[in-house]
Order: C-alpha cells, then sequence, then structure tokens
C-alpha cells in the first residue's frame, strides 16, 4: 500500500507531454512582434526573406502576463547559460531587415 501511495505522488507531480512529428520539425522565424493588454501577451512570429516585399505570420502564441514573465525569464537564464558556453551572441545595432508597417499596424 505504501508503494501504491508512492507511486501515485510521483505521478502528481509529473506532466506527460506529447510532440507529434510536424511539430517537431519546428517553424523558422527571424522576426517577432509582441502585443499586450491587462490580460494578455501576443507573440507572432514571422519569417522574412530578402527580396520579398510581403510576409505572413507563421505562427500566434497567447500568453498570461504570469506566463509571459515566467517566459521572459527561462528565454533569459537560458540565453545567459548559452553565452557562458559559446561566447556572447553579437546583437545588431541596427535591424538588418527593414519593416514597413502599414496603417493596420501589419507589415
Amino acid at each position: 500500500m505504501a508503494e501504491d501511495n508512492k507511486k501515485q505522488k510521483q505521478k502528481q507531480g509529473q506532466i506527460n507531454i506529447e510532440l507529434d512529428e510536424k511539430v517537431a520539425q519546428g517553424i523558422y522565424s527571424n522576426l517577432a512582434i509582441i502585443n499586450h493588454s491587462v490580460s494578455e501577451f501576443v507573440l507572432d512570429f514571422i519569417a522574412i526573406m530578402p527580396g520579398v516585399p510581403k510576409s505572413k505570420v507563421k505562427s500566434r502564441i497567447i500568453l498570461t502576463p504570469q506566463h509571459a514573465k515566467r517566459l521572459a525569464k527561462a528565454l533569459n537564464e537560458n540565453v545567459k547559460r548559452f553565452e557562458n558556453a559559446h561566447g556572447v551572441i553579437k546583437d545588431y545595432e541596427k535591424t538588418p531587415i527593414p519593416l514597413n508597417f502599414g496603417p493596420t499596424g501589419q507589415a
């Protein structure tokens, strides 16, 4: 009986996450646009290609403010770990892709 309780406690602390083949391949993005309201953060991921004047949002992720803050913290920690292992990531002084947003705020 004690063994059953131990297994039950282990199961309660675990999350079973599945990753199907299509999602596992990922979506390339070289631009993210972030908007927010009082109740949510919206992250739009776009792939802009040289010489192509128009791009579409490839993926949209909607987060609660609390989850957005946890994501920002986790991303910051992972960038620090990456830089400690591989060196400083160089950032652009100026955006390499000129952005021209239309009247609706969409590129």
